[in-house]
């Protein structure tokens, strides 16, 4: 990692005033995460997972008997497809399979369980195109994280197979903002704030939900039985403790954790792996850790 890097994406992120609609948040988000383009190799194809926009991407020589079924960061709120294209492809070719990436519904207009409902119907389509639960990864960044968690506790409710592994990207575990990171690294990151996470969780989760709840906390889930995780998030960030403290929890539940904690990073940087050296080490540690636990056939 050059600080070079880093500093040009931070000028990236704050070369506009923030914005403050809804519809402007989104569009810039969208502007930002799309900064770099598809690598010209990745084949592209939108689907439609039973009613819900998804996406698949392929690298050459990816598996396509396995998947990467990928939801979006964006605080519950904003981010798309489109935000996260460049993130989600580059992802599927370190990983070597094929990806989902899912335009879940937002909030507020669409306020929970909207996105859980649409993750069941991504996962089920998955399924019922035959690929086993085992040969797909579920992974997301910040609300995507706490989506993927979700998803798999409400699959575990079921008593239905989990997926082989999840990959959590600076995971939002904890809407009740309990975390004291969120204090002590306000100054250095630049984009995710008390008060911005509060408005996000009054649009997702408002009154009278108990925000407590597992489902939209996940750090509060019971993760005995869990599937592998990956953990990642960086130094610069003001949901560490989200992090750390879910690394924590499904330690003492004896599942197979790993946190890595990237020093000088800010929220969600693999987003910005084209333009970032370490965006695309994380994106190949990530690689490597979810083709070790994805099965093999047979």
């Amino acid at each position: 990692m050059t600080q070079r890097e880093i500093d040009a994406i931070r000028k990236l992120l704050t070369s506009k005033p923030r914005p403050v609609g809804w519809a402007e948040r989104r569009a810039r988000l969208d502007e930002v995460g799309s900064v770099w383009p598809v690598a010209t190799d990745i084949r592209c194809e939108s689907v439609d997972c039973d009613g819900v926009r998804g996406e698949w991407s392929l690298a050459p020589g990816s598996d396509a008997a396995k998947v990467l079924l990928y939801f979006h960061g964006g605080g519950y709120c904003s981010g798309s497809i489109l935000s996260h294209r460049r993130m989600v492809t580059e992802a599927g070719r370190a990983m070597g399979m094929r990806t989902l990436a899912i335009d879940y519904r937002r909030a507020p207009e669409h306020p929970f369980p909207a996105q859980h409902e649409d993750a069941l119907k991504a996962w089920r389509f998955l399924r019922r195109q035959g690929i086993p639960a085992g040969h797909i990864a579920v992974g997301g960044d910040s609300a995507g994280g706490n989506l993927t968690l979700s998803l798999i506790n409400r699959l575990r409710a079921e008593n239905a197979e989990l997926p082989g592994c999840a990959w959590l990207v600076s995971p939002w575990t904890d809407l009740t903002m309990s975390g004291d990171t969120l204090a002590i690294k306000d100054a250095i990151d630049p984009l995710i704030h008390k008060a911005y996470l509060e408005e996000l969780a009054d649009a997702y989760a408002p009154p009278p939900l108990d925000r407590r709840d597992p489902l939209i906390s996940p750090l509060f889930c019971d993760l005995h039985g869990f599937p592998p995780m990956l953990i990642q998030v960086g130094s610069a960030e003001t949901l560490i403790a989200d992090a750390t403290r879910l690394a924590e929890a499904a330690g003492i539940a004896d599942v197979d954790v790993r946190l890595e904690i990237w020093p000088h990073m800010i929220h969600a940087w693999p987003v910005w792996n084209a333009g970032l050296e370490d965006g695309r080490r994380a994106l190949a540690t990530a690689g490597e850790f979810i083709r070790m636990r994805i099965r093999q056939p047979g």
